[in-house]
């Protein structure tokens, strides 16, 4: 009996720690879901933030100041005060600062990779999801004072990169991807015609041609002095896409690290051996690919669709002086492919997202105003500035667009780039956002950018190389803090103590009944 009493006492202690245990693994999960108000009040003034990116393209800024103007027109009692970055980092790295003084802007233009990191504090982003189907305030919403589009006219390609962990963090604002610019002048001058899809064979065979130099030393397709054949401008780009192109590891939704593999040091060795030839490098090395190329000193280079104003011997933004521009004919193409049939390239961009704050009703005017950047005026406008890509198909299909595609006015280049993406939006990719995921992309550049490095400076580049390569990233980016267990793909990330306490009191449990039948079957077999 006193057996039986003791493991009652044990079951019951088990149930009691199994009912905390599971109350604990429910608070892990739990997402504080932002509760829309009944109404919105309009009686009260609201001042919010709005910090965003903008380089030296003044029509950006334009933009940006009208759609304030425009918005506070159609809400007198909200004040939008406009914050401007030159980089999306310096933005990140603010928004840290912030949530540590609980100073965080209220609408912000940022990376998803960024946001993933944003959500590791306690309840900072909000969670759109509510937002997005509320039938008042949300997109489309019939309380809504402007025609903003619905969830169901947003790009899904474009949409899904704002999800983390099944949640919608953020929406995208313009998206771009990567194109190849080419001076054709020179390619044919080389004896080779342009592809309609380039592969990475014709563009290392073409740019291995371009080293031929004369007596002088200067180079024979150009007569200068310089020529770097082929410069890419963002290094992670080049190493998740080719790594993506040839099906190999880099990362999973869960923040598993793959990216140190056989197919990643194939890619570096190729990278060592063209920059050894003098055939490659990259911006963070020689410099932007769009100044050499304008100068005629490189004739591949691989920027985004929304550097297009400033590719090319014509281009309306070009950093360069005129005097040392050349003249040559520029045509563009998708980045380079292994396989033509399946081609792939990423799809990138800013993305707009609402940080939360105690009050709901500033919550919902700060979502008001980031569904206002949604809308055609605002998505037209911003797109015609570079080659960026509007996010909704209620922009794409406009009137308003088709004539902007059309204009004959608009620089030729940046018009090119744009139907290329808009034609491949669905060969497009994103890359696995989670909170670490930035540290990630800064490592695939570093692997590209201190291979380029270490050949220019004439290291060897063997497998002791890329063994000490890969241990350097590892802990410069922290890499082995990041990556999850192999076997694990929750989400829920690491136990709970409460858990912890649960699987062991369980185990306890299990172990008193074991002992407890086996004490019974010896008192049995010493009776009989």
């Amino acid at each position: 009996m006193k057996m039986r009493k003791a493991l009652s006492l044990v079951l019951a202690s088990s149930v009691l720690t199994a009912c905390l245990g599971l109350t604990g693994c429910h608070g892990n999960v739990k997402r504080n879901e932002f509760v829309v108000p009944e109404s919105f009040d309009t009686s009260r003034q609201y001042e919010i933030t709005f910090w965003a990116k903008n380089d030296t393209n003044v029509n950006q800024t334009r933009i940006y100041n009208q759609a304030i103007e425009d918005f506070e027109a159609l809400y007198p009692n909200i004040t939008v005060n406009l914050r401007l970055y030159t980089d999306y980092n310096k933005i990140y790295n603010d928004v840290i600062t912030n949530i540590a003084t609980d100073t965080t802007p209220n609408v912000c233009i940022t990376y998803p990779d960024h946001i993933a990191t944003y959500i590791s504090g306690d309840n900072t982003v909000v969670p759109l999801d509510n937002l997005f189907t509320d039938e008042r305030y949300g997109l489309g919403g019939s309380e809504v004072r402007f025609e903003s589009p619905t969830v169901d006219q947003i790009v899904p390609e474009f949409l899904d990169e704002c999800t983390i962990n099944g949640v919608h963090y953020c929406m995208p604002y313009m998206r771009s991807t990567e194109a190849l610019y080419i001076n054709k002048t020179y390619v044919e001058e080389l004896g080779y015609e342009i592809p309609d899809i380039v592969t990475w064979d014709f563009i290392w065979e073409v740019s291995n041609a371009a080293t031929a130099k004369n007596p002088d030393g200067t180079y024979v397709i150009n007569g200068q002095e310089i020529m770097i054949p082929f410069i890419y401008k963002s290094s992670d780009n080049m190493m998740i896409t080719m790594l993506r192109q040839l099906g190999a590891g880099y990362s999973d939704d869960y923040g598993n690290i793959d990216i140190f593999n056989d197919t990643t040091t194939s890619i570096l060795h190729t990278v060592a051996d063209e920059v050894a030839l003098g055939a490659f490098s990259t911006f963070t090395v020689s410099g932007y690919p769009g100044n050499f190329l304008n100068a005629g000193q490189c004739i591949f280079g691989i920027d985004s669709t929304a550097g297009s104003t400033w590719m090319g011997p014509h281009a309306p933004l070009s950093d360069i002086h005129e005097s040392n521009i050349v003249d040559f004919e520029m045509v563009v193409r998708p980045v380079p492919q292994f396989d033509t049939e399946n081609p792939l390239m990423i799809s990138q961009g800013p993305s707009v997202c609402v940080f939360n704050k105690p009050d709901p009703q500033e919550v919902l005017a700060s979502w008001l105003f980031a569904q206002y950047l949604l809308t055609n005026d605002v998505q037209i406008a911003y797109a015609g500035t570079e080659g960026y890509v509007p996010v909704t198909t209620m922009a794409q299909q406009s009137q308003e667009y088709q004539d902007y595609l059309n204009d004959p006015e608009q620089y030729s280049i940046k018009i090119d780039v744009t139907n290329m993406f808009l034609e491949n939006i669905n060969n497009t990719f994103v890359t696995p956002v989670f909170n670490g995921s930035t540290s990630l992309r800064n490592a695939a550049a570093q692997l590209i950018n201190s291979t380029v490095k270490s050949v220019r400076r004439h290291e060897t580049i063997d497998d002791a190389f890329f063994e000490d390569l890969y241990a350097e990233v590892t802990a410069l980016y922290r890499l082995d803090q990041l990556s999850a267990s192999k076997d694990s793909r929750a989400e829920l990330g690491p136990l709970p103590a409460e858990s912890k306490a649960l699987l062991i009191t369980l185990g306890v449990v299990w172990i008193g009944i074991g002992a407890y039948f086996v004490c019974g079957l010896v008192k049995k077999q010493k009776r009989s």
